[in-house]
């Protein structure tokens, strides 16, 4: 055997050094392999920076920017454990406000907050380097460049929800957790720590990250025949793991405490994050509009395509994990990717993947925490096909199809977060705010400026059951907005937003004082209905005449 034979056997056998640690496990060399791997960096970013803030904004992002309002204008936060989830999303996006010299609820942009996750989801792909001992240079460069193109990528990269956080916090403390397993160092434990506290301080779905974690970690030192690290020892683990836990358990607390400012004392929201999963776990046996089947995340992903929409897939991404999982499970690796990091991702994957889709509560954004894993293997198997073939013919046919693959899947980027960000041929809009809502925010602010005393304006939102977010993002400026799940005792005021369902009885109601300004639609089945005063909709209107694109 060959010294090159046998340093292969022991990096496939997970014995060489970490990245980093050793002097063969360096992460990257040459100018070229950084260069292309800024390349996918700015493929990644000019898929998903532009216009920001042109989509309209979903329900829930809505909810989490009023919430964040709080935060900016008063400096307050306290977790609440029944909505919202974790606090990071919020504090993560504070100094991005200030950076933007945003310091009200008024200034403040969509483009600021989906900041947020813009960043979290470039550093998911920019943490990829960090992995190379493991994965080897080829697999991580080709996994980020199939993260950089991923449509769901790119959509959920411009969403203001906890899922981007989630994920780069679970890929840092898995990365972490390989780098400590590798070297028995102490800054990993610290390091892991980090990642553990913040995806606690994220989300309460982290659990289910641990558990697959957990699980194909035992699975894979099994299957690597229960070799252990030199380094190895059950003292010196056991301190790396009071570490790590003793770093998770500082940041965690400092986030839920409101960096040690919650009104019910600093103990009250740690105890909060514990308290949530009574409250979530009777939330998950209930009943749900988000009970979905099994094959509801497999539809999206890799076959959908509606009434006068375009394809979109990801089957050639799942096909090619497919390949990286079979290669993991048999060993055959190329050189520089570990067989026990390997095997562990390919397990991880998944146990995570199986969990969600057993699971009844389904939305499409959860996607995310798995779908992660699937593009690491899918990075596994573009270098193993690629390597498979030793023929120029053979490497430049393989080059052509994952160029092809990576156009096609750019193109479908940009549909998904542009043409059809808000449309439902989309398969990753989900229950999303119609660009119809837009138009009727924009009367009400123009018969507010028609208003006598705009200041003084008064406007009333009546819808069953309090369906009516986005509004209070879009009319945050109107200082006199009153939101009603029931109707009112009085129903009436300057203006009236009513559920399609309300509306007919207000007809009877308004002795011709208020006229009936048109239906829009909120979302998909749902309408609102407007009812300015008339004397101001006609001084609206005279003022500023609808547009033909306005007209019913």
């Amino acid at each position: 055997m060959t010294n090159g034979d046998a340093q292969a056997q022991r990096t496939n056998a997970g014995i060489e050094d970490g990245p980093g640690e050793g002097r063969a496990g360096a992460v990257g060399s040459g100018w070229r392999w950084w260069a292309a791997w800024l390349a996918v960096l700015g493929l990644a970013l000019a898929l998903r920076a532009p216009r920001l803030g042109e989509r309209p904004m979903h329900a829930d992002e809505s909810v989490h920017a009023i919430k964040f309002i709080g935060l900016l204008e008063e400096g307050r936060y306290a977790y609440d454990p029944n909505e919202f989830h974790g606090p990071t999303l919020y504090y993560f996006t504070l100094p991005i406000a200030w950076l933007a010299g945003e310091k009200t609820g008024a200034e403040l942009r969509e483009a600021t907050l989906r900041l947020t996750p813009l960043i979290f989801g470039l550093a998911v792909i920019a943490l990829l380097p960090v992995a190379v001992g493991g994965r080897g240079r080829g697999a991580s460069l080709a996994a980020g460049a199939w993260l950089a193109v991923s449509p769901v990528w790119a959509y959920y990269s411009r969403y203001f929800i906890h899922e981007m956080i989630l994920v780069a916090a679970t890929w840092w403390w898995l990365v972490c957790l390989w780098r400590l397993w590798r070297t028995g160092r102490w800054r990993w434990a610290a390091a892991a720590g980090l990642g553990l506290g913040l995806m606690h301080a994220t989300k309460e779905t982290f659990v289910f990250n641990v558990a697959a974690a957990a699980g194909a970690a035992a699975v894979a030192w099994l299957w690597q025949r229960r070799r252990r690290p030199e380094w190895f020892s059950g003292r010196r683990a056991a301190g790396l793991g009071v570490v790590m836990a003793g770093v998770a358990l500082v940041v965690s607390v400092t986030f839920f405490s409101s960096f040690f400012t919650h009104e019910g004392g600093w103990w009250q929201g740690p105890l909060d994050s514990v308290r949530t999963y009574a409250a979530w776990g009777a939330r998950a046996k209930g009943e749900s509009p988000h009970i979905h089947p099994w094959w509801f995340y497999l539809e999206r992903l890799f076959w959908w395509r509606r009434p006068e929409g375009p394809l979109f897939t990801e089957l050639a991404v799942g096909l090619l994990a497919l390949v990286g999982l079979a290669a993991a499970v048999r060993g055959r690796l190329p050189a520089g990717v570990n067989a026990g990091w390997a095997r562990f991702l390919a397990l991880y994957t998944l146990l995570l993947a199986g969990m969600y889709t057993v699971i009844a509560y389904k939305t499409p954004w959860l996607v995310l925490v798995w779908y992660h894993g699937m593009v690491l293997l899918a990075g596994l198997g573009t270098v193993v096909l690629w390597r498979s073939g030793r023929r120029w013919w053979a490497r430049g046919l393989a080059a052509a199809v994952f160029g092809a693959v990576g156009l096609h899947l750019a193109a479908q980027s940009c549909r998904a977060a542009f043409t059809y960000a808000a449309e439902p041929q989309n398969p990753w809009v989900y229950a999303h705010t119609s660009r119809d809502l837009l138009r009727l925010v924009k009367r009400v602010q123009g018969v507010a400026r028609h208003h006598p005393h705009p200041e003084a304006m008064v406007v009333k939102v009546i819808a069953p059951g309090g369906d009516y977010w986005p509004l209070p993002w879009y009319l945050r400026t109107l200082p006199h907005v009153g939101y009603y799940a029931a109707v009112p005792e009085d129903p009436f005021a300057d203006v009236v937003i009513a559920g399609s369902r309300i509306a007919p009885p207000l007809d009877d109601l308004s002795d011709k004082k208020w006229i009936m300004a048109g239906y829009y639609k909120l979302r998909p089945r749902v309408f609102l209905a407007l009812y300015p005063r008339f004397d101001l909709w006609k001084a609206y209107v005279e003022a500023e005449p609808p547009t033909d694109d306005e007209e019913e």
